[in-house]
């Protein structure tokens, strides 16, 4: 396990290799043969929560992180389970993460499975026997952290990142002795208190591209998490990582100032052994859309401008993509990979986008109709595959409109969300707008990163799809989603050539690799059931040449009925209206517009049996009775006469939509669905 790029047989980092391009040298599959691949064995988790995790494939044995941040690893020619760990999570963590109990991956080097887990403990886990070797805390208990990412390795030190910038915490990266857990160094990505010392130049430096003493950027932390992107370039002995949105979202809280808040929004290169600052491009000077600069990224050699460059690849999610000089941060190429509508360009001179004002959705305006939208983005985590032997990129790609609306109350809390922005009612928006366009859809296309332009681009699926590999077959394999398909493509036109039904979403990356000359495909699978409750089939799938396994059939289930009680007597119209602004605040970001999670990762609040007595909705909200599962007690931000109000505003919703039943398809996700 010491070097990740070891051989084609094994896969042994997130990203297949060093340079993250998913691309497997494997090429016994290919276009000739693929419509024989079957299904040659699957194992089931033990969890029906959403599955997002990369597996790796290391001298016969399967990793594989699955919800909660646990660990698996399966023989991998017969799946047979040698072992599992669970970090047990203290449940009530759940709240302090934005977007589903979910683990992308982890790592491995030198006998040692490393995770990250979503209370903040980086793991190191023997690769043999399960056990923990150690542990370590990589925040401060008392913030609102969580990893979901993975880490990765480079030079005997495990690097990791961390998420929460909904929540009010300071951006940073870090890194580990992979033996011991003790902290080499570290890089925070915005200042701190400007009246303390600062941390590094690079700190005083960005310091000056905020607001002096902005009371919200002090008191919230800035956000600039760094929940995904990181690769390690032994070639320019360089990290790679990209940073968040900032907190609040609106920069007009965040930095009344309207500096360019560095580093949100920006891929910065860090020396690999200090730590220390190289270079920094900022993609979106003073964010103010949740535009993450945290997409995957890959390294390549390729001839630009007739000349051969090392570069950075990466599909934004603000809709850009970029190529960037990996040893200095120059800008070579922008160029929009979905027809964005905030911004008509970059300028090439300066770098910085020519955004429009409008999109910047100013206080006492109607709001602006974001394309592509924040949350979701162009492009989020789902893996992109670079293929050496096309040229392409093939890039996950998200058609989703946002409506971004400023919010006159926010005010700063410590047990909600940070955002600035009117996040709910979005449905209530459009209906008010019903000129403006909508849409969540997604489709895999292949870019060609030299001109800048589209070469081929699947049929557009519902709501997100999943991330890609590429091998020397000519193939690209990917998954469409909620559509529930594993799909192999013609790596040089997009022609389907096979596909397996999953039965449930495929939203990780595969992954292959070779045993006694054999090769494989793997994945992970497991999304969100149309119903929190419902069977949703997580589960390991391998599959070869002539596979003959099946899966067993979908099981019956049967979805709750909308059966609401009504209004409680002394609930009054006052009451209803304070429970919505309520819910907003503290319950939207997992259940979603008026408690109805559209991607079914969180119970349908609008069906839930507690709505019929106030005590067992307490003892849920208040005392934690589910704090387990993940719902914690709210006691500490919630008073009774508030959750009364909450309740009496889901029973209100809920009576509503009895009356007027709500479409069979549901609208996308109003959760920022992505750490």
């Amino acid at each position: 396990m010491a070097d990740s790029a070891a051989t084609a047989a094994n896969w042994m980092t997130y990203g297949g290799t060093y340079s993250e391009q998913r691309f497997s040298p494997l090429k016994q599959i290919d276009k000739s043969n693929v419509s024989r691949l079957g299904l040659t064995w699957f194992a089931d988790y033990d969890t029906n929560l959403q599955q997002d995790g990369t597996p790796l494939e290391i001298d016969g044995v399967i990793y594989v992180s699955t919800a909660w941040s646990k660990v698996y690893a399966f023989e991998a020619r017969t799946g047979k389970t040698l072992w599992q760990y669970d970090p047990k999570t203290p449940g009530q963590w759940v709240r302090n993460l934005c977007c589903g109990i979910v683990n992308r991956g982890i790592a491995a080097w030198n006998g040692k499975i490393y995770v990250g887990t979503l209370d903040g403990r980086l793991v190191a886990i023997d690769a043999g026997t399960g056990k923990p070797v150690w542990q370590t805390l990589t925040i401060d208990p008392k913030e609102r952290y969580s990893i979901t990412s993975a880490p990765r390795v480079a030079k005997g030190r495990v690097l990791v990142g961390l998420a929460g910038g909904e929540y009010g915490v300071r951006g940073y990266i870090s890194a580990y002795d992979a033996e011991t857990g003790k902290l080499d160094w570290r890089f925070y990505t915005v200042p701190g208190d400007p009246s303390q010392p600062f941390e590094s130049d690079a700190m005083k430096k960005a310091a000056s591209t905020w607001g002096p003493g902005s009371a919200q950027w002090l008191k919230r932390g800035g956000g600039g998490t760094t929940w995904d992107a990181l690769v390690y370039d032994p070639v320019t002995n360089l990290v790679y990582f990209g940073v968040g949105n900032g907190t609040p979202w609106n920069q007009d809280y965040r930095d009344p100032k309207g500096g360019d808040n560095l580093f949100l929004a920006s891929i910065v290169a860090v020396n690999a052994d200090t730590g220390e600052y190289a270079w920094h491009y900022q993609e979106t000077p003073a964010e103010t859309w949740d535009y993450d600069a945290v997409s995957p990224l890959s390294v390549v050699d390729l001839s630009i401008d007739r000349r051969q460059q090392r570069v950075l690849l990466q599909p934004s999610k603000n809709g850009f993509f970029y190529v960037i000089a990996a040893r200095t941060g120059k800008l070579l190429k922008a160029t929009p990979f979905v027809d964005l509508n905030w911004a008509d360009g970059v300028d090439m001179k300066t770098g910085r986008p020519r955004v429009k004002p409008e999109a910047r959705y100013p206080a006492g305006s109607k709001g602006f109709n974001l394309f592509p939208g924040g949350a979701q983005g162009a492009h989020s985590w789902q893996g992109n595959a670079y293929s050496p032997d096309t040229g392409l990129i093939y890039i996950p790609t998200e058609h989703a409109y946002s409506p971004m609306v400023y919010d006159p109350n926010y005010e700063a809390s410590d047990t909600g969300t940070n955002l600035g922005i009117e996040f709910r009612g979005r449905p209530a928006w459009y209906a008010a707008h019903p000129r403006e366009k909508r849409s969540s859809t997604s489709l895999l296309q292949a870019w060609d990163p030299k001109t800048g332009q589209p070469v081929w681009a699947g049929d557009e699926g519902p709501g997100a799809n999943g991330g890609a590999v590429a091998t020397a077959g000519g193939l690209v394999f990917e998954g469409n989603g909620a559509g529930n398909q594993l799909r192999a493509f013609d790596a040089n036109t997009g022609t389907v050539l096979w596909s397996f039904d999953a039965q449930t979403s495929v939203l990780a990356s595969p992954i292959s690799y070779e045993l006694d000359g054999k090769q494989y495909i793997a994945v992970s699978v497991g999304g969100a059931a149309t119903d929190y409750y419902a069977p949703n089939y997580s589960r390991l799938l391998v599959f070869s040449l002539e596979g003959k396994a099946k899966l067993p059939p979908n099981q019956p289930f049967t979805p709750r009925p909308l059966l609401p009680p009504p209004l409680d007597a002394q609930a009054t119209p006052a009451d209803v209206q304070a429970g919505e602004q309520l819910y907003a605040r503290d319950c939207l970001i997992c259940h979603g517009d008026r408690g109805r999670q559209a991607r079914g990762l969180f119970p349908d609040l609008t069906r839930t049996p507690l709505l019929y007595t106030q005590e067992g909705f307490d003892a849920v909200v208040l005392k934690g009775q589910l704090s387990a599962r993940g719902m914690a007690s709210f006691a500490d931000a919630l008073q009774p006469e508030d959750t009364f109000r909450i309740r009496n505003f889901l029973i209100d919703t809920a009576n509503k939509l009895e009356a007027a039943p709500p479409p069979a398809t549901p609208a996308a996700s109003d959760t920022h669905g992505r750490q």
